[in-house]
């Protein structure tokens, strides 16, 4: 069975979702949408993706563009849509379309958890979304936070966790936000990334705080594990090490920072120099007693973007998540290198 597969919002995810669908062998990439016409709606169009528009279609073919149909005719070709949307508009989508036509449909985390009939992190509760209507995959913060804390919590158990993310100021391209000279706290306890760890991660007790700092590149989240049993370091490393979607760096090798992760992933060939798994330090993991404490970094442009794929599979009804999240792997060259 192939499924056809729909995209709404050709923005920083959409077009790393777009091109994570083109490379499944068991999903056909039906069309994707732009809002207006831009240097990305032309690079869609020089990939040979089909493109439809959300709203009028002048602006295109003024452009030399000339959309398939709109929303409603995209929808009516599809299996599945994954709605890549900026945050508050994928709730409007899903009342206007996609529940008067019947569509399934994967949302982001901007959205709330409402919208949709489970949250999802492909490793941590595939099963939540089998057969689901509605899916939300979490933000990257959250997504970062479960795929780490879910290996900890069944392999040791898991007490309480408290967590502070740096968060990237704005995604590299956007020349709008800031801060450019300031840290911002985030005056909200906790950060609202805990309570949406939950949604996943429904029995692990955490805690967090935020800031945002003036950088582009990558996420860090400083985390303090209280753990049922004890472990060693080299026991914690081992374990992530064999997590999928997770991978450990060395400061011993001159990753020292989140820029050296980012020149690291253009170095292997990644497509964008994306980074889609969490990377750990080896030489920032630490254990005493039953506490351990570790640095991660996330690449907020492209770590959910396995979990989308994934996520289609789950709602159409594939049964296997771990076969899931192997394909995907496979097929997008995580954990390869």
């Amino acid at each position: 069975m192939v499924v056809k597969v729909g995209l709404i919002g050709y923005g920083t995810i959409g077009k790393r979702v777009a091109d994570a669908v083109a490379l499944q062998k068991d999903m056909q990439l039906v069309g994707v949408t732009g809002h207006s016409y831009d240097y990305k709606i032309e690079v869609a169009k020089k990939k040979g993706f089909r493109i439809f528009a959300t709203d009028g279609m002048e602006d295109f073919i003024k452009n030399n563009i000339q959309p398939e149909g709109d929303i409603n005719n995209l929808i009516e070709e599809v299996d599945v849509i994954v709605d890549c949307t900026p945050k508050k508009i994928g709730k409007e989508n899903k009342d206007k379309y996609y529940l008067p036509k019947k569509i399934k449909a994967i949302f982001q985390g901007g959205e709330k958890p409402d919208v949709a009939d489970a949250s999802f992190v492909a490793q941590c509760n595939y099963n939540e979304a089998l057969n689901k209507n509605y899916v939300r995959v979490v933000s990257c913060n959250t997504t970062g936070l479960c795929r780490t804390l879910y290996p900890i919590n069944q392999r040791y158990g898991i007490d309480s966790v408290h967590a502070t993310m740096v968060r990237r100021a704005v995604d590299p391209w956007d020349i709008y936000h800031g801060p450019v000279n300031a840290i911002v706290p985030v005056l909200e306890l906790p950060s609202h990334h805990g309570p949406d760890a939950q949604t996943v991660l429904h029995d692990v007790n955490i805690f967090t705080t935020a800031m945002s700092v003036p950088t582009t590149l990558m996420h860090m989240h400083s985390l303090i594990v209280d753990m049922k049993k004890k472990a060693t370091v080299e026991e914690i490393l081992d374990m992530f090490r064999k997590t999928t979607r997770i991978r450990v760096v060395r400061n011993a090798e001159g990753v020292r920072s989140t820029a050296e992760v980012m020149e690291f992933a253009k170095d292997i060939s990644r497509l964008r120099g994306d980074m889609p798994e969490i990377c750990i330090w080896e030489e920032g993991v630490g254990v005493k007693d039953k506490k351990l404490f570790y640095l991660q970094a996330i690449h907020q442009e492209s770590d959910v973007v396995p979990e989308n794929i994934d996520a289609i599979r789950a709602v159409t009804g594939f049964k296997d998540g771990k076969k899931s999240i192997e394909i995907t792997n496979k097929a997008m060259g995580i954990n390869n290198f």
